[in-house]
């Protein structure tokens, strides 16, 4: 068990959350920054992820090997990702350490350099990034199902960037997107495990207190489009990517939408794995899975298969979602709550994750919902719930759809409107 959170702001609106889990002997420490890639301008896009690389090549007092070396002098771990809707910094240490910790990490978001020639070394790397994602289709397939589902809209975008983008990016570039976006309300100081909140808060005032209030920048409400992208290539497999609109963070259907995504295609007893792989040998992966941001989200399914069975499959896949909405059993939904909670309560036994736990409903709610209350919604999902979300995906809107591979025979998006609709 777990001590309750606590969450304070400073007075220029920087937030600190913390949740001390007792028996630990380690913590995590980070800022949450609420800038990620649906915050760009379109012609930034990509300018998020850059700037969280360049973090760690140098600040006004450490080199970049100072910064790794600080950390991993006390047997520490540092790193920092970029998601569509936040920028993350953050360490792993022992509980003397999270001063140094957070020293650290405040320093690579405050102070970078921005060095000319560490942004020639990093837009290589970045560069390397991208075309090693170009080169796997099962990650790109991801983006190119994003980019239909929320077409032309900053959503919609690749949190990496295009190339021809990335290219251009400069120090004044940087320099512009943090003074945009990195203000002290933008920011959530957030640790877990051995941690001591009014330390943290010291810490936090010593660091950011200085910092000057600003209006935050609120994107654009998001609005799902669906659509198609067919990428022909000779490709051993044929990626099959199928995107629906679902519930956002903020409102509590998002747990039927998981538990719906979970009992379709979360595991090895879910009906699509059961189907397609078990029983018809269509596939080596498949799943379906629920995504959610702030205000919207995304049910996806997902499989990889050969380009002679791809059709079968995609109108298996669909028969088995329009089914759900009429026969999905009681017995069905009770373990994929299970699996859901299981995971959940298991995930945050990791400091890390109840650090990323703690800043995500922060930004989403202002206020760390309880895991009971959190356990509570997702008991209170009945099988009525979870078939009306299939009934919704079968019958309403335009689904996002993407192929890669040798996807000929592969169904377009009017055929699976039709194949759901009859």
């Amino acid at each position: 068990m777990t001590e309750e959170a606590r969450l304070d702001r400073l007075p220029n609106g920087l937030r600190v959350v913390t949740e001390a889990m007792p028996g630990l002997e380690s913590a995590a420490v980070g800022v949450w920054v609420n800038a990620g890639a649906r915050h760009e301008d379109e012609g930034e896009n990509g300018i998020a992820h850059f700037l969280e690389h360049m973090a760690f090549k140098g600040t006004d007092t450490r080199s970049a090997l100072r910064i790794a070396e600080e950390i991993e002098d006390v047997g520490g771990y540092i790193n920092a990702y970029t998601s569509r809707e936040a920028t993350a910094y953050y360490a792993r240490v022992l509980p003397a350490d999270i001063p140094l910790a957070l020293d650290v990490v405040a320093d690579i978001i405050l102070n970078p350099v921005f060095d000319a020639s560490e942004i020639e070394i990093e837009r290589g790397v970045i560069l390397q990034e991208i075309g090693q994602a170009l080169d796997t289709p099962d990650d790109v397939i991801f983006d190119w199902l994003q980019e239909e589902s929320f077409a032309d809209q900053p959503l919609g975008r690749t949190i990496l960037g295009p190339a021809e983008k990335v290219t251009r990016f400069d120090a004044a570039d940087l320099r512009r997107f943090v003074a945009s976006h990195y203000g002290p309300g933008q920011m959530i100081v957030a640790a877990a495990g051995a941690v001591d909140h009014d330390m943290v808060m010291r810490l936090a005032e010593r660091h950011f207190g200085h910092l000057e209030p600003r209006a935050p920048s609120t994107p654009a409400a998001a609005r799902f489009t669906g659509g198609e992208r067919r990428v022909i290539r000779d490709l051993e497999q044929v990626h099959f990517a199928l995107g629906f609109e679902g519930p956002g963070y903020r409102d509590d259907a998002v747990y039927a939408a998981q538990i719906h995504a979970t009992a379709l295609g979360g595991g090895m007893s879910s009906r699509l794995f059961q189907r397609l792989r078990e029983e018809r040998g269509l596939c080596y992966s498949i799943f379906a899975q629920a995504g959610a941001y702030s205000e919207t989200g995304t049910t996806t399914i997902y499989a990889g298969t050969n380009a002679g069975q791809v059709a079968e499959l995609a109108a298996l896949t669909l028969d088995e979602l329009k089914r759900a909405a009429s026969d999905m059993s009681p017995a069905e939904v009770a373990r994929a709550r299970a699996q859901m909670k299981a995971g959940m309560v298991m995930g945050l036994e990791s400091p890390s994750a109840r650090a990323e736990r703690l800043a995500r409903v922060t930004a989403v709610w202002d206020r760390v919902p309880p895991v009971g209350e959190v356990l509570e919604k997702i008991d209170a999902v009945t099988t009525g719930d979870v078939r009306a979300v299939s009934a919704r995906m079968a019958g309403e809107g335009v689904p996002a759809l993407a192929l890669y591979g040798r996807a000929e025979a592969a169904p377009g998006l009017d055929a699976v409107r039709a194949r759901l609709a009859a």
